[in-house]
């Protein structure tokens, strides 16, 4: 969970919150899909990393499973 009040998150941090490795936190910043700021080393907004959680498209188990039928 995003803690409360926590401004900003490392690319390590961010990794251990979305339960990935560094290198797809990295490509999802290459690729735009995650805001950085550059202080020093790259940091991420808590706000941006709440609204790239709620973007992040969800698979559709129930869909694909009834599909298969």
């Amino acid at each position: 969970m995003v803690e409360p009040y926590k401004p900003l998150y490392t690319v390590r941090e961010a990794a251990e919150l979305l339960m990935v490795n560094k290198d797809f936190v990295n490509r999802e910043i290459t690729n735009g899909r995650l805001p950085v700021l550059n202080l020093g080393r790259r940091k991420i907004r808590g706000s941006d990393l709440e609204k790239y959680i709620e973007n992040y498209p969800a698979d559709n188990l129930v869909k694909e499973k009834s599909e298969m039928k």
